[in-house]
């Protein structure tokens, strides 16, 4: 069994794997007579397939515990899979790149408050993981025609844990 060590979610760092929703460093401008400032464009949405369309839900998550034992992660190879917390709380992202069709090592991220992350298509990741209490998440990704959801079971898991 391996230990993956968490590391604070930067740009930089998520970029292999999409991008790091946030308003801070963003392209931004006022709107509606300056009113509402507007953070343009901060990820891009994939949609492959046919009959792709984009869907907007809430998913409300139970948290886990850390350590966290990572027996399964999942992926899309039909569209990104965008979440945005509806609250302050952070919460745990973790990505692999693919290898040969399973994934490589895990990565793990936890998020600032107001950070968000856009998983891009056909990228590896654990399912939802808040770790506080019972959090909503907006979360941007596909429908339409076509299986959208390809899943990896680890061998051995892995363990997930603070540094």
């Amino acid at each position: 069994m391996s230990t993956i060590l968490i590391e604070p979610l930067t740009p930089e760092a998520f970029a292999p794997f999409g991008q790091v929703i946030q308003m801070e460093g963003a392209h931004h401008y006022p709107i509606n007579n300056g009113m509402t400032e507007r953070y343009h464009d901060l990820a891009k949405v994939e949609l492959g397939g046919v009959h792709a369309r984009p869907l907007i839900s809430i998913f409300r998550g139970q948290p886990y515990e850390l350590p966290l034992t990572l027996k399964l992660v999942e992926r899309h190879p039909l569209g990104s899979q965008a979440f945005y917390p509806l609250s302050n709380l952070p919460f745990l992202v973790t990505v692999a790149s693919d290898l040969s069709g399973v994934p490589e090592t895990p990565r793990a991220f936890l998020t600032a408050p107001r950070q968000g992350v856009n998983i891009a298509m056909n990228i590896w990741h654990g399912v939802l993981t808040p770790l506080h209490e019972v959090s909503d998440f907006l979360v941007v990704d596909r429908g339409g025609d076509g299986n959208n959801l390809e899943e990896h079971h680890f061998d051995v898991p892995h363990i997930v844990m603070m540094q």
